[in-house]
């Protein structure tokens, strides 16, 4: 199976690239690991001091949606906690982790830009949260985040529209740091990482960890509710699937 996610060091840069560009970096199980998994290996590599995550073409177009109707329905083969892992991931990782951001960051590829330090977009780029669209809760923590980074009407206002913004409004709301001309926000991220890099790496993760201690158990509480919210949707389609089976399965007289 071809790999789903590149890594590359350089100047105790670590790049993490989502290549599923088929699928515009959709997130499959898969994906959700290997991004989880290198984030872990990355906390624990003395040499690694930022963490650049990007993708290919695209940041990512969100969950693959055919896994998610496979995981409600209860027919996905194999184990469907790659989300968890990611989010736990993101949420404790200890050094500063910059996002680039070209082309599409739709749902999880939006939600997860939450959970880094810094965020690079293109102006060409477009995001949103598209969870009232399709008639879901929010995700990852993102209930809580992202009134926190751009403000309670600006957050409730994405998250019930479900409207596309693009990169240069992502930097005006606060959404992003910066944005750049296309094309470039990988080389504007990978300039600011190095920069950090060269500071004292004691000093960088210790701000990090203090940053996280303030911020406080929040996301993660959300992001159970979230979750929450999610098991209850599910089992009520499921319910609903297998009430219309009964009917249609039920002998007539």
């Amino acid at each position: 199976m071809r790999a789903v996610l590149l890594t590359a060091d350089d100047s105790h840069v670590r790049t993490l690239t989502l290549d599923r560009p088929e699928a515009r970096n959709a997130f499959s199980q898969s994906l959700y690991r290997a991004l989880a998994a290198a984030l872990v290996d990355a906390a624990a590599d003395d040499s690694v001091r930022v963490v650049v995550v990007t993708g290919t073409t695209n940041f990512s177009a969100g969950t693959d949606l055919k896994e998610m109707a496979a995981l409600a329905a209860g027919t996905f083969v194999g184990s469907g906690d790659g989300f968890t892992h990611l989010l736990e991931a993101l949420e404790a990782f200890p050094k500063p982790l910059i996002a680039a951001v070209e082309g599409a960051a739709v749902g999880i590829g939006l939600t997860m830009l939450l959970h880094a330090d810094v965020v690079v977009v293109a102006d060409t780029a477009r995001l949103r949260t598209p969870f009232s669209e399709m008639g879901v809760p929010p995700e990852a923590g993102s209930s809580v985040l992202l009134a926190e980074r751009i403000g309670w009407q600006r957050a409730a206002e994405l998250l019930l529209t479900s409207r596309w913004i693009d990169g240069a409004e992502a930097a005006r709301i606060g959404l992003a740091w910066g944005c750049v001309p296309a094309g470039s926000a990988l080389a504007e991220a990978t300039r600011l990482a190095v920069e950090i890099a060269g500071r004292d790496p004691w000093a960088t993760r210790r701000i990090k960890q203090l940053m996280l201690v303030g911020r406080g158990p929040g996301a993660v509480e959300a992001r159970q509710r979230e979750s929450a919210a999610f098991a209850e949707l599910f089992a009520a389609r499921r319910s609903t699937v297998t009430a219309g089976r009964d009917r249609v399965d039920r002998p007539e007289g």
